[in-house]
């Protein structure tokens, strides 16, 4: 399966349904009340947190996402149906964000978020029946369904991270203590992806992530760095792999340590073991005590192995096991399992505040309240009173005097949210 950590999608919950436009008809009854029921909601977006999933590879091409519409208002006050929300399955250490603002971290399996809100229900006629309105000839329109466009981001989480630049061994040794089958190769860069593999110790099973190589300059982006440093973040422990054939090895170490003091987040004082990779070549234990002194001056235990003969690596998965039972899982606070977010942040514009009128470069005015577009945006103007309504509401914000004041005339066009007319002031007068 490809690896992939982020991820662009596009949320869209459903309609609301219509309210309902009815009138009681029973025999014996010739002129009953209105009783429309009111339009079901639209369906949620929701994003869950699942085991078992450790990519964001299924949304590289699927990446539209559409709830249930609700059904409409009927008669007799019957309710329409709530639209069916849409659960979203994403891997647990899944960040939500939108315009750079983290909005949710789904940590724990069955964690959920709610992406996008349904739209609520238009409300029947009969909500609009009072002593002076016996018969209201209008019922509302479902709002619509929010949609937004989200960046998911994954870093996962497990118990070991594997670190070291490229070919140091860190597949080999992932391979060896686990029994997981990475790809491996004597070139650079083998690994481009963070490989799992799962040791089992005793009753305890340690999930282990191979990450991909580090260069020199991780932490300012170059090669994977970014990519890479991101898993680590929630491990518990790393195990630094060195190769032993090389030149400097205790300089390589240094440079690793260095680009997680300067990435932060703590990683260089995560509690670890120096790992000296490839004691099966000829000449490297001169290397190896060098890199064993400079890992016990960062406090950090050592050990000599090769993935490649199995030498020491028994040794290598005890201690890996005493050490992680030793140290606590990263504390992570998870957001509590959410039915019911805020929606989208509104502009905070009362009902009470002036309208804003905005004259436009063809000479078109364009009224803009929060409330108001929202209030005349669930006129439903096929109903016979609807004008009647939308007059109404005109007058409660002093539309006609705003528009004038901008320099409305008759006949000139005249837009709130997406309705459009021509502004004749002595209608509504």
């Amino acid at each position: 399966m490809k690896f992939v950590d982020t991820a662009e999608i596009f949320v869209k919950a459903g309609r609301g349904g219509n309210g309902a436009l009815s009138f009681r008809r029973e025999k014996f009854v010739p002129k009953g009340g209105p009783d429309g029921g009111d339009g079901g909601k639209g369906g949620d977006v929701i994003l869950e947190a699942v085991g078992g999933i450790v990519t964001l590879a299924d949304f590289e091409y699927d990446r539209r996402f559409q709830a249930g519409h609700a059904g409409h208002g009927e008669g007799a006050h019957r309710s329409g149906l709530g639209g069916k929300d849409l659960v979203i399955h994403v891997p647990c250490g899944t960040l939500v964000m939108e315009d750079g603002k983290v909005l949710a971290d789904l940590v724990v399996p069955g964690q959920r978020f709610i992406a996008a809100h349904g739209g609520k229900g238009g409300r029947g006629n009969s909500h609009f029946a009072s002593s002076s309105r016996r018969a209201p000839k209008f019922a509302e329109k479902g709002d619509p369904g929010e949609e937004r466009a989200l960046t998911l981001e994954l870093k996962l989480i497990a118990d070991v991270g594997l670190a070291g630049f490229p070919n140091a061994g860190k597949s080999s040794i992932l391979s060896a203590i686990s029994g997981a089958h990475p790809r491996i190769a004597g070139y650079p860069f083998t690994t481009l992806s963070p490989n799992l593999g799962v040791l089992a110790v005793d009753d305890a099973q340690i999930v282990i992530a191979d990450m991909p190589g580090l260069i020199e300059g991780a932490h300012e982006g170059k090669g994977l760095g970014l990519q890479f440093l991101r898993h680590v973040e929630r491990t518990r422990i790393i195990v630094h792999v060195i190769d032993l054939s090389q030149p400097d090895p205790a300089g390589t170490f240094r440079a690793l340590l260095n680009e997680f003091r300067e990435y932060g987040e703590g990683l260089d004082e995560r509690p670890g073991i120096v790992v000296g990779n490839k004691t099966d070549l000829e000449g490297t234990e001169p290397n190896s005590e060098i890199l064993r002194a400079e890992a016990e001056r960062e406090g950090l235990s050592y050990m000599a192995v090769s993935a490649l003969t199995g030498d020491n690596i028994p040794e290598l998965i005890r201690a890996i096991a005493e050490l992680v039972r030793k140290t606590p899982a990263v504390e992570i606070v998870p957001q509590e399992e959410i039915t019911e977010l805020p929606r989208k942040k509104s502009s905070g514009r009362s009902s009470k505040e002036p309208v804003r009128i905005i004259r436009q470069s063809d000479g078109s005015f364009r009224v803009e309240h929060e409330n108001f577009e929202r209030s005349v945006a669930r006129i439903n103007f096929e109903h016979e009173d609807a004008l009647q309504k939308f007059a109404r509401l005109l007058k409660s914000l002093s539309v006609e005097e705003a528009l004038e004041a901008a320099g409305a005339r008759e006949g000139d066009k005249v837009y709130i949210g997406e309705v459009e007319f021509d502004f004749e002031p002595e209608v509504i007068t």
